[in-house]
């Protein structure tokens, strides 16, 4: 009988739609001996599940509840096939997306900081914020206050599955999408990382979702940052290390760009870390795929994975094969 380790604090009710005829072998945090299974599902939070990784045996596939998935390979090592949840975390990351677009085009973070004051006549200081950023000090009346997203040009840095939901839900502001992934293909038109840099000034808005690597670490570092028009707008919605920070804080201290942040490096982001008190820079503390409907939709793309595997069937979001 195929032995499928979870964490315990996933409930019965939770794996009442999984496979019968397997065994489901919970797997507590502070596991003190070895247990053998042949799958393993494990916690969300990598350091938990780190912690139970030396006490597991026999674990041929592990079926990882995240999209993101860096540290399950260096952990388990080759011999071992990993999984990853594509599609769990599409649509809140794709929200989450566009929402930080809107509040920084919009400067909610600023009309916050206003609301919190109580005083209502500060309204200028957004007319002047967008000034500074954009280095558009033409006179309009009535003041520019806010942005519009409809008819910017969006540059999303990784087109997988959510970067293509964010592409869908950027549908009705008619902005003009440029797309670059790791392979070339068309229909649509997706570029290269290679033409990363010609397509940089070209954008307002630059979008990452695209998976840590090595070869994508410090992808965006401070060469990269140069090539950005004045005033436009970095959004990480994928991996802290693809951005590098030094140079991130010193384009926004210099007033150069605006950033939207979910990922930093280092993460957690210490209390003292100067990125907290850069201007322009909105910050969530890594929580853009989180929804109410997170476990169910994960748990799902796992359910659906592990039927595969019993059937013999290819699974669909292998990011390492074991060799």
């Amino acid at each position: 009988m195929l032995r499928i380790g979870h964490p315990a604090s996933l409930t019965p009710d939770q794996l009442a739609d999984f496979p019968k005829g397997i065994e489901l072998v919970p797997i507590p945090d502070n596991l003190d001996h070895d247990v053998e299974i042949d799958v393993w599902i494990p916690d969300a939070f990598p350091t938990r599940a780190m912690r139970v990784w030396p006490h597991l045996r026999g674990v041929k596939l592990v079926l990882c509840l995240m999209a993101g998935t860096e540290w399950i390979p260096p952990t388990v090592g080759p011999h071992v096939t990993v999984c990853n949840a594509r599609g769990a975390h599409n649509v809140p990351t794709a929200e989450w997306t566009l929402s930080a677009i809107l509040a920084m085009l919009k400067q909610f973070p600023l009309f916050f900081d206003i609301q919190r004051s109580g005083q209502w006549r500060r309204r200028p200081e957004a007319s002047a914020a967008y000034a500074a950023i954009t280095g558009d000090t033409r006179h309009y009346h009535p003041p520019v206050m806010l942005e519009q997203l409809t008819g910017k040009t969006v540059l999303i840095v990784g087109h997988g599955a959510i970067g293509q939901e964010i592409e869908r839900m950027l549908e009705p502001f008619c902005v003009e999408v440029l797309r670059v992934a790791r392979t070339a293909r068309t229909n649509p038109v997706v570029h290269p990382v290679s033409e990363l840099d010609a397509l940089l000034p070209r954008a307002e808005i630059v979008v990452l979702i695209l998976p840590h690597t090595p070869e994508t670490h410090g992808l965006i570092d401070r060469p990269r940052l140069a090539l950005m028009r004045k005033g436009a707008l970095l959004v990480n919605a994928a991996r802290g290390p693809i951005v590098n920070t030094d140079a991130l804080v010193e384009a926004l201290q210099a007033g150069r760009i605006r950033a939207a942040l979910d990922v930093t490096d280092p993460e957690p982001l210490p209390e003292s870390h100067p990125l907290w008190n850069c201007p322009n820079l909105l910050i969530t503390p890594h929580v853009a795929g989180a929804s109410p409907r997170f476990l169910q939709n994960a748990l799902s793309v796992v359910n659906a994975e592990l039927r595969r595997y019993i059937n013999g069937e290819p699974l669909h979001n292998v990011v390492q094969k074991a060799i």
